[in-house]
């Protein structure tokens, strides 16, 4: 679950279930009693067409924390929150050692952590230019890049394309109100 209409979809999943819910977070329920397999597996089903899986497996609920916790830092969190460092903040929310987070992740998804965590900065970035309401300058303190240079250079590096030819081509395929 990456944000609070997921959290709203899967509360009205379990409340069909009559699965009472203690807590919900992004991507983690606790639920007031374990449910039985057949409750379980009835969740699991309605779970699979709303676009959402079932984690059961320890390794994947950590994989699953460590991207929440990255999602919500980009996507959700004043900047001051970010200024402190990446590993830092997932060994201390997780209670793991980097090393052994950073490792799983790797094996689980193939990709880095940092990899991650820069591809959702880059979403951000493409985010907030499509709304055209912040400069580059002001998107970069935002998200906490050292300078202009170095968000253009890490947006282009994963997107092939500058900041500014992103946004150009997201104007020229608007259309104006009058011809919605």
């Amino acid at each position: 679950m990456v944000c609070n209409r997921c959290i709203l979809v899967v509360k009205n999943e379990l409340d069909k279930l009559g699965l009472g819910v203690k807590n919900i977070t992004l991507g983690e329920v606790t639920l007031e009693e374990e449910p039985i397999p057949e409750e379980k597996k009835r969740f699991e089903e309605a779970l699979i067409p709303l676009g959402f899986e079932l984690i059961d497996d320890k390794k994947s609920r950590i994989i699953e924390k460590i991207k929440n916790v990255i999602i919500d830092l980009v996507h959700y969190q004043d900047s001051n929150e970010a200024r402190y460092n990446l590993s830092d903040i997932l060994s201390n929310t997780l209670q793991h050692d980097y090393n052994y987070l950073s490792n799983l992740f790797s094996e689980v998804e193939g990709t880095t952590i940092e990899k991650y965590y820069i591809a959702q900065k880059v979403e951000k970035v493409k985010e907030l230019l499509v709304y055209d309401e912040l400069t580059l300058s002001e998107i970069a303190f935002r998200l906490n890049y050292s300078s202009v240079a170095y968000l253009s250079n890490q947006f282009k590096k994963v997107t092939g394309l500058t900041p500014s030819h992103f946004k150009q081509i997201r104007a020229d395929k608007r259309k104006p109100l009058d011809e919605v």
